[in-house]
């Protein structure tokens, strides 16, 4: 059975204050949850790829455990952090196999897995990680409702439970960061830092 989210949150909220017992309790509650995301996450990368969905788990708990100074405010939060943290292991792991320069052996994520019907090509993981960080200075919300469905793979119901807003506004949001990103990554990367979505 999955944990009351208010469960969750005391547990953050401890280990937040420095109760590293909190850690052993939260870590089989929250574990489920993390190896759903990492899954979703590596149902995008391509066949082959060097890292397990175990391992992505692995390597965010360790950047987790790392991240004391953050002030925990619930599962939801949680939950978008380690979103985060997952794709940046991701963006890592390409960088360091030397996939950084677009049309090379590069991870491709495909645009349609984004459901933007008017792209048929795939994009560099590298090139979107970019797009999302320039993105987030324009847009934090949206930015998240990209990372949180896109790389996360959640639910538009889902997404809006993590950022604490109704469905619809997560599909408005969704649906203007989708042609905002692709605007991006197409090249009109002076319009789309001009334009906010």
């Amino acid at each position: 059975m999955p944990a009351a989210p208010q469960d969750v949150t005391r547990l953050l909220q401890a280990w937040s204050d420095g109760d590293e017992a909190a850690l052993d309790e939260l870590v089989p509650l929250v574990e489920a949850e993390l190896h759903r995301l990492a899954r979703a996450f590596m149902r995008r990368e391509r066949p082959g790829h060097t890292l397990q969905a175990t391992e992505l788990v692995n390597e965010a708990f360790l950047r987790l455990a790392g991240a004391r100074q953050v002030r925990w405010q619930d599962r939801a939060h949680f939950v978008g952090i380690a979103a985060r943290l997952m794709r940046q292991v991701l963006v890592d792991h390409a960088r360091s196999r030397g996939y950084q320069k677009r049309g090379g052996d590069a991870d491709r994520v495909p645009l349609d897995e984004v459901r933007l019907e008017a792209a048929e090509r795939g994009l560099d993981l590298v090139d979107l990680d970019r797009a999302l960080e320039a993105f987030a200075t324009v847009d934090a919300r949206r930015s998240q409702i990209v990372e949180l469905r896109y790389f996360g793979g959640l639910t538009l119901e889902e997404t809006a439970e993590v950022l604490n807003v109704s469905v619809e506004t997560v599909k408005r949001d969704w649906r203007l960061a989708r042609l905002w990103l692709l605007r991006r990554l197409n090249g009109d990367a002076q319009a789309s830092t001009q334009t906010r979505p």
